[in-house]
């Protein structure tokens, strides 16, 4: 059995259903201590629900050394009903060519895979001209508010330098590297209310319907073109995800009704300005309306460059594939280290089954994946080694 499906399936067996941790975090630790790595515990939150979080770091003695940190997530899931599950979702299964448990795909692989190779990496290259990292978190997969954004905060109230990033998402479609996220859209929440005036629906002189008023606005807001793309992102979207209104009764006009709504935002647009236009159209069929927003993130891109180039050769010799840049998909906590780190990408497994029943990573994808993490290290060093010449 390799090492990296060996940490992985140990990784697996621990149940760190979101926020728990169950000892992953103490694993890797005792992992990476003995690579001369420091290991803080960065928790977070109240004592119910408190977050697991871990900053390790390998610093190397090169003056103004640049900084190559592997993030991700040892949370996962719920499993769902177990009943339906063809294994125990935490006991690590091998079965026609695939590894099946939670987070074999989203993302315990990943994270074994970054341990593993940064292993192989020192073990050739004892004295590196890079710092290496590690931040990890149980609070991915929840409201990601005590995890990676609070390490972030931390690390730039002490002055930390982070230069590269890679988050290990499961962001391949058919085979390992066939795909990586060199950004992601902004997030953008709304709960719009809308107040009439209730009444017996017999009498609607006597009242005054929200819904009816609110449907207008809503139309023009569908219809909005709010921008047009860029070469790395699709067009801003916006979508409504639920509608509530009414008692219950089918013969009262409500009092209000509330609409929650949700903007994937790209670099051509700013929460600021996406909020001021809704504003806009909802004042001009004059509503009488409250409005919540929520930024759930902003977008981040890393164009090509110093990451991605030794990212993409790392693939491209490991597996010959030439992989696909994509900003597509939901956010990672990609979006809080790219306020610190001015290159990030997510490189990680093909993501058909994360969050299913029976999630599962193909066997044959799992040394490929360390390898290709390896590959980028040994890549980023010989840039290091290049820049001092």
């Amino acid at each position: 059995m390799s090492l990296t499906l060996s940490l992985a399936e140990a990784l697996i067996s621990r149940p760190s259903v979101t926020p728990e941790d169950a000892g992953c975090l103490q694993l890797l630790t005792e992992r990476l201590t003995p690579l001369g790595f420091v290991c803080e515990a960065m928790d977070s939150g109240p004592a119910e629900f408190r977050v697991q979080n871990l900053w390790a770091k390998r610093a190397t003695a090169t003056p103004n050394a640049k900084t190559v940190v592997f993030a991700g997530h040892t949370d996962v899931v719920p499993t769902g009903p177990l009943a339906q599950w063809k294994s125990d979702p935490f006991t690590p299964t091998q079965r026609d060519g695939k590894l099946y448990g939670r987070g074999a795909s989203d993302m315990k692989t990943s994270i074994a895979a970054f341990v593993v190779a940064v292993e192989e990496f020192l073990a050739a290259t004892p004295e590196p001209l890079l710092n290496i990292a590690f931040l990890l978190t149980s609070d991915e997969e929840g409201p990601s508010v005590d995890g990676t954004k609070v390490v972030v905060e931390q690390l730039k109230a002490r002055s930390e330098c982070l230069d590269y990033c890679i988050v290990g998402e499961p962001t391949s479609v058919k085979r390992t590297g066939d795909m990586i996220k060199n950004g992601r859209r902004g997030t953008l929440s709304g709960k719009l209310t809308v107040r009439g005036i209730q009444g017996h629906i017999a009498y609607p002189h006597l009242a005054r319907n929200p819904i009816h008023e609110a449907v207008p606005a809503l139309t023009e807001l569908a219809a909005t073109r709010w921008d047009e793309g860029n070469a790395f992102f699709q067009p801003t979207s916006w979508q409504m995800s639920n509608i509530h209104g009414g008692t219950g009764a089918s013969n009262i006009i409500p009092g209000a009704v509330v609409i929650d709504f949700n903007f994937r935002f790209c670099t051509e647009s700013t929460a600021e300005g996406l909020k001021k236009r809704v504003h806009t159209v909802l004042d001009r069929h004059d509503l009488e309306y409250e409005l919540q927003w929520t930024l759930g993130g902003q977008p981040f891109l890393t164009t090509p460059g110093e990451l991605v180039q030794a990212v993409q050769q790392a693939i491209h010799a490991e597996t010959g594939l030439s992989t696909e840049l994509s900003t597509t998909g939901g956010t990672s906590d990609g979006r809080f280290i790219a306020t610190l780190c001015p290159q990030v990408i997510e490189l990680g497994p093909p993501n058909a089954s994360i969050h299913k029943i029976d999630e599962h990573i193909a066997l044959v994808d799992i040394e490929p994946l360390k390898n290709i993490y390896c590959r980028t290290l040994h890549n980023l060093q010989a840039q290091a080694v290049a820049a001092l010449a």
